[in-house]
């Protein structure tokens, strides 16, 4: 069965069944969450595709030529 045949199923219940549906699966998903630990990406690195970062002599002199 494939997930749309799933929704259009989900979607012919009544409220109060999709209520009980969620109500079930709930704790599946939060038990499948909490055994997979999910592997981080490292924020080092994050931004190394950017320039190097201004010195503070540069900051200075942007700042003096702003006033």
């Amino acid at each position: 069965m494939t997930l749309q045949k799933v929704i259009d199923s989900v979607k012919q219940l009544s409220t109060i069944d999709k209520l009980r549906l969620i109500q079930e699966i709930i704790p599946d998903i939060e038990r499948e969450l909490l055994d997979k630990p999910t592997q981080r990406k490292s924020l080092w690195g994050l931004c190394a595709h950017l320039e190097q970062a201004p010195d503070s002599i540069k900051i200075d002199t942007i700042s003096q030529d702003n006033i």
